[in-house]
């Protein structure tokens, strides 16, 4: 396998979790739980299907969710946190806080996912 360059510590966790939609579906599976990929899909409405596919592969190879395959017809799938998943859970607690605090009048809130749901200010 090859190596990644990075040239600093935070550059690690912004190739881990930067993406799309990565934050959100990672504070999604640390508050609700396991999670379908439908139910991930309805939640993370701004993302095709196939960016989500692509974002849960990377969060899978990196160790930050499991991928469990239940041996029934037809086959389900969920998705749940990792251990070093769950370490990120202030990280992305902090993200919202911050995104909460300094949105401002370029941007329109249409899906809240944080538990605030951009209500404070």
């Amino acid at each position: 396998m090859e190596k990644i360059q990075v040239t600093c510590e935070m550059e690690v966790t912004l190739k881990m979790i930067g993406g799309k939609c990565k934050p959100l579906i990672l504070d999604r599976l640390i508050q609700q739980g396991p999670q379908r990929f439908s139910e991930l899909m309805r939640v993370i409405t701004q993302v095709s299907q196939r960016t989500l596919t692509n974002q849960l592969r990377e969060l899978e190879n990196d160790g930050l969710i499991a991928r469990r395959v239940y041996a029934e017809v037809p086959p389900r799938v969920e998705y749940s946190i990792t251990p070093k998943g769950r370490s990120l859970e202030t990280l992305l607690d902090l993200m919202c806080e911050w995104g909460e605090k300094n949105i401002d009048d370029r941007f329109v809130m249409t899906n809240p996912q944080c538990q605030g749901g951009g209500e404070e200010k």
